[in-house]
């Protein structure tokens, strides 16, 4: 809804624009800064264009941007499980202190979080493998965002375990049938 010139009302919030950035998830906003994209050329069929255009897309998004954004803790030890083979650990900076191997485990400095890196080069368009990097970082989010549903322990019925045992006295029946016993 367009505003009067001459009107100094705020907007309501429902008129508020939403929060700029890349939506991964419901309630999960990442600011489009948090992002770093870089391209290079991509390997693979492509005739001429394979050796003129950068069209393969890196992208790599700070597990910390994530937990920022409000990703809760037990998602993103989900999202690490689930794409170890994409998750880049930072170098320790040789400028860190040596760690005392007697401290106390409490003492150790936070852990580094890490940095996620997704690339796509399947098509020949750098905008379209873009998308596929987003919609490929997407779908891990939302997978890590759902809890794994709790095991519940069963027990095995009582007509089972009868069946069980009985087939069990059978078979040492018959092993003991076999056995040869001198006549008397």
């Amino acid at each position: 809804m367009p505003r009067h010139p001459h009107d100094d009302t705020e907007p309501s919030p429902e008129q508020a624009s939403p929060p700029v950035g890349v939506r991964l998830a419901p309630g999960l906003t990442v600011p489009e800064g948090a992002f770093r994209l870089a391209t290079a050329r991509s390997s693979g069929p492509g005739g001429q264009n394979v050796n003129k255009r950068s069209t393969k897309v890196e992208l790599r998004l700070s597990l910390a941007e994530l937990s920022r954004a409000g990703m809760s803790k037990a998602a993103i030890a989900r999202l690490k499980r689930a794409a170890s083979h994409l998750i880049v650990m930072p170098k320790p900076d040789a400028s860190d202190a040596p760690v005392d191997p007697d401290a106390p485990a409490s003492a150790s400095p936070q852990e580094p979080m890490g940095e996620l890196v997704i690339t796509a080069q399947d098509t020949r368009s750098q905008a379209r493998n873009r998308e596929a990097a987003i919609e490929r970082l997407r779908e891990l989010v939302r997978q890590a965002l759902v809890p794994p549903k709790p095991r519940r322990p069963t027990k095995p019925g009582r007509g089972a375990v009868e069946r069980r045992l009985k087939a069990k006295r059978e078979a040492g029946e018959k092993k003991d049938r076999r056995r040869w016993r001198p006549s008397e």
